[in-house]
């Protein structure tokens, strides 16, 4: 029996010790594993911290690109704008060019038309007595001193009265034409009544004026007269042909330029 109880105690102290050893390795796991659990913690604490701070940065950086995409389309849709107003001023511009050569087609036609007139009514006379010619848009009737004026004088003699006579009768029955007479000399000083060659040729062309005006009834606000002088010859005063070309009155037809000038102006 004694040996029994002996037994039976040293199997419960062996027992208690196993129990004792099989807890404190329990223990001893539970406290790595609790380490091990922290360290995983922190580790992962400073993953979601890091995450957050890319997810912020992306965050700016979709702000950022959201406003870049924002100023982008205000600047597209400004940009838009400006070239719609771009291809409406230039629709416009070339309506314009188009309305305007129109316009100066037509201007031309008429002043083809006005030199052919001219021409019909001044056959008579030969190409030393007087010239017709179109350039830009007008027609210039140029005649000679010899068919208009004595020497160094301003009164119309009859052979110039009957050129200007057929010239009127164009003028009569076109009545939207501008007139400008401009008298002009060679370059020899005058010698007679006239102090020099302004006055001559001033003389001349406001002789003009009074016989087309008074005598053949053109109205005389569509008539503008002025001298010259020697200041825009046409052949050089050095050869007597030169300055007998330069010696001439001319008569600047201009058909009406309202509508183009009102064009030009807007």
């Amino acid at each position: 029996m004694k040996y029994a109880g002996k037994t039976f105690a040293i199997l419960i102290v062996s027992l208690l010790l196993l129990a004792s050893c099989v807890s404190k390795r329990k223990y001893l796991d539970s406290q790595v594993a609790l380490r091990l659990s922290k360290s995983d913690s922190v580790s992962l604490a400073r993953k979601i911290n890091s995450l957050q701070d890319n997810i912020a940065q992306l965050q700016q950086q979709i702000k950022e690109l959201t406003d870049a995409n924002t100023n982008a389309q205000a600047k597209q849709s400004q940009l838009n704008s400006q070239l719609s107003s771009s291809k409406e001023a230039y629709q416009q511009q070339q309506q314009k060019l188009q309305q305007l050569q129109s316009l100066l087609d037509q201007q031309k036609q008429k002043a083809a038309e006005l030199r052919k007139k001219m021409t019909d009514a001044l056959s008579g006379f030969n190409s030393n007595e007087l010239t017709v010619t179109q350039k830009n848009g007008k027609v210039y009737v140029s005649l000679s001193e010899n068919l208009l004026f004595p020497s160094g004088s301003a009164e119309v003699n009859a052979k110039g009265k009957d050129a200007l006579s057929k010239l009127a009768a164009v003028l009569i029955v076109n009545p939207d034409i501008s007139v400008n007479i401009e008298g002009h000399t060679d370059s020899i000083p005058i010698r007679s009544k006239y102090p020099d060659n302004w006055a001559l040729s001033t003389a001349r062309s406001t002789a003009i004026v009074r016989i087309l005006v008074n005598t053949y009834h053109v109205d005389p606000a569509k008539v503008v007269a002025s001298g010259h002088s020697q200041y825009d010859p046409v052949e050089s005063n050095s050869t007597p042909e030169g300055r007998a070309r330069n010696r001439r009155t001319e008569i600047i037809l201009t058909p009406k330029l309202d509508e183009l000038y009102k064009l030009i102006g807007s």
